[in-house]
């Protein structure tokens, strides 16, 4: 497993890259590729919203015939037409596939990129499913952009550095965050994203007193579990699964 924490300047205040480190060195959080599974579907609903969509905005969860491919919803049958909302909420697999594909692929990779992963995407169907892999500290800062606001988001480890007669021999020093995503595309995002874990597949992630917006994600044959979520004060993520990408026992994310 592994787990990361940002403040939203981009300050890493937690990072576990697995679970011991007597046993591995291997920094998961850092270094591993995986497929995000439903937690990449965060970035076809930004284009969906920067392309004119809105919450509201109705897609149709239905199977896709003729295409050689055609994604199924955990739960069993399809839901017809349903707000954009609920198709993120309860993570309907065909409705958005369908969403992805009358956007063309590239719409939803060029908003992850932009938001800060630097693993390759697969510009095809399936990878409104999350089918290229990335790690965990990209998807979270990703994240981050939604939690600041829209603002970029850039982790860093080192906040400052002295020497033994406290002179400061280096100290980060944050460039002027620039806007990624509009003011009104963020506000129908966090919408979203507070119902998935108000309604939805996150319910478990629920914070008294607290608002939270995240998305969970599971790779195929539950090879990962995910979930990317965040405050007013923090963006966090985790990851579980095996390093020989053996399936889980139905762990999900």
């Amino acid at each position: 497993g592994s787990m990361v924490a940002l403040e939203l300047d981009g300050a890493i205040r937690v990072l576990v890259g697995g679970r011991s480190y007597a046993e591995s060195q291997f920094n998961r959080a850092m270094r591993a590729k995986r497929q995000p599974g439903s937690a990449f579907k965060v970035f076809v609903y930004l284009a969906a919203l920067e392309n004119g969509m809105k919450p509201t905005s109705i897609v149709h969860d239905l199977p896709i015939l003729g295409s050689g491919w055609s994604p199924r919803n955990e739960s069993a049958g399809y839901r017809g037409a349903v707000p954009l909302r609920d198709a993120l909420t309860l993570s309907l697999n065909a409705a958005t596939a369908r969403l992805h594909m009358s956007l063309g692929p590239r719409k939803a990779a060029q908003a992850a990129h932009r938001l800060g992963i630097q693993s390759e995407l697969r510009e095809d169907a399936s990878l409104a499913l999350g089918t290229s892999e990335v790690t965990l500290l990209e998807l979270t800062g990703a994240y981050g952009v939604i939690a600041n606001g829209g603002r970029a988001l850039e982790p860093y480890l080192v906040r400052r550095v002295r020497n033994g007669a406290g002179d400061v021999l280096y100290a980060h020093k944050p460039e002027p965050a620039k806007m990624l995503v509009a003011p009104n595309v963020v506000a129908g995002l966090n919408d979203m994203l507070a119902s998935v874990v108000a309604n939805g597949t996150g319910r478990r992630a629920q914070l008294p007193k607290h608002m939270v917006g995240g998305k969970t994600g599971t790779s195929q044959d539950f090879r990962d579990a995910w979930f990317i979520g965040y405050t007013t004060h923090l963006v966090g993520g985790v990851w579980i699964g095996n390093d020989d990408r053996r399936p889980m026992n139905r762990v999900m994310g």
